[in-house]
């Protein structure tokens, strides 16, 4: 054989149609997804909450909001309500200047602070950019504030030693930024990113065993039922899913060491993620075979960054945005942050997953109840008969 003729075999020219696909794929999935950090910053949600009577407090939220990058700034929100769409993540930064700001900015006795309060357990590139940007603000005000003090200390040439030390260090401590950091995750990248390594081990192992499991239905056929079958299906993919969980989580307890409270929910979290995701990625395999695979890859890379892990669902772009709706990654990615680190229950999470994999699961019994075309059981026992009779002879 021609090495041009061996490139003419099926295996050659499929895996050099994989090779330009899966290049293709994934540069043109990941590339324009990333372009939105930091470019799309502008588009998360902030709130000011102005809690301050006096003239300081209305220039400072005045100033902010104008120069503040961002599009969407709530400013009719009280404190407490702030704070739980923070805890939500439905807002990424929260910017309250308490009631006594300016009565302690005249007085000059005590530090002056505005709380700025940035939720953890969210996605990466949001709870970073907000720390820089709260920085920046910090860095500015306290500059202001010392210039205004300092204009008063100007006014007071001539005096004592004692007394223009203790001006100095009015002028130092005039305006302090206090950074809240709620449902702080801990120190280690391996941290910030449990959530989806969680999700994509189950994930991928799912669509690898919905490839396997489909491909041994369809070999399968005429041997039982078809209801049969894909009973047998599921149940073996449910027994994957709870011995290849109690695997993740072991690994993950040795690793990142999460609370030992958390670890059966963390547990039925991930054989719920597993099963959901292998009836999602089963779908396009049922209807059309292993060839499903080159679907389920493209659409595993796109959730990778539609999953809220790196970025929130204010800054993707629409077509990311609409992924994340219907991704079982997503809702599992925010159900782990809820469980692991946030103080809000993981309920309304665990209940979309429930429903993506309720919707997939009666998808697949539609495919195989109406297109796969079954085999008589009678026939397939007649010729293994036949052919276990000729072997004997």
């Amino acid at each position: 054989m021609k090495f041009s003729q061996f490139l003419k075999t099926r295996g050659a020219t499929a895996t050099i149609f994989m090779g330009i696909f899966y290049a293709i794929a994934m540069l043109g999935i990941f590339l324009p997804g990333y372009t939105a950090i930091p470019g799309n910053i502008d588009k998360l949600p902030i709130a000011i909450v102005n809690d301050d009577a006096g003239e300081y407090g209305a220039k400072i939220a005045d100033q902010l909001q104008e120069n503040l990058p961002f599009k969407e700034i709530e400013t009719d929100l009280t404190n407490k309500q702030a704070l739980n769409d923070l805890e939500h993540n439905d807002l990424a930064l929260v910017v309250h200047i308490p009631e006594t700001f300016s009565a302690d900015m005249q007085k000059g006795e005590v530090s002056s602070s505005i709380d700025f309060t940035v939720n953890e357990a969210g996605a990466t590139v949001v709870s970073s950019s907000m720390n820089s940007i709260v920085t920046e603000i910090n860095n500015q005000l306290s500059t202001q504030f010392s210039q205004q003090t300092a204009q008063g200390v100007l006014m007071n040439f001539n005096v004592p030693e004692e007394q223009a030390a203790e001006l100095a260090k009015k002028i130092e401590t005039a305006y302090v930024g206090n950074v809240v950091t709620i449902n702080e995750v801990p120190d280690g990248m391996h941290n910030n990113m449990l959530p989806m390594f969680l999700t994509m081990a189950g994930y991928t192992g799912a669509m690898i065993g919905a490839m396997q499991l489909v491909a041994a239905f369809k070999e399968s056929h005429g041997k039982a039922s078809k209801t049969r079958l894909f009973s047998y299906v599921q149940l073996t993919a449910l027994l994957v899913a709870v011995v290849s969980s109690v695997f993740a989580m072991g690994l993950t307890y040795l690793i990142n060491e999460p609370s030992g409270d958390l670890f059966f929910s963390l547990v039925g979290q991930q054989i719920l993620n597993y099963m959901v995701c292998f009836n999602f990625t089963a779908i396009v395999i049922f209807l059309i075979g292993e060839g499903g695979m080159i679907l389920n890859l493209p659409i595993l890379l796109i959730q990778t960054l539609a999953n809220g892990a790196t970025m929130s669902r204010d800054m993707m772009y629409l077509p990311y945005e609409w992924m994340s709706h219907i991704s079982p990654m997503y809702y599992s990615v925010q159900a782990y942050f809820a469980n692991l680190y946030g103080s809000i229950s993981p309920s309304p999470y665990i209940w979309s997953m429930v429903t993506v994999g309720a919707v997939a699961l009666l998808i697949n019994i539609a495919i195989v109840a109406f297109i796969h075309k079954p085999m008589p059981i009678e026939v397939a026992e007649t010729e293994n008969v036949k052919n276990a009779t000729e072997i004997t002879v």
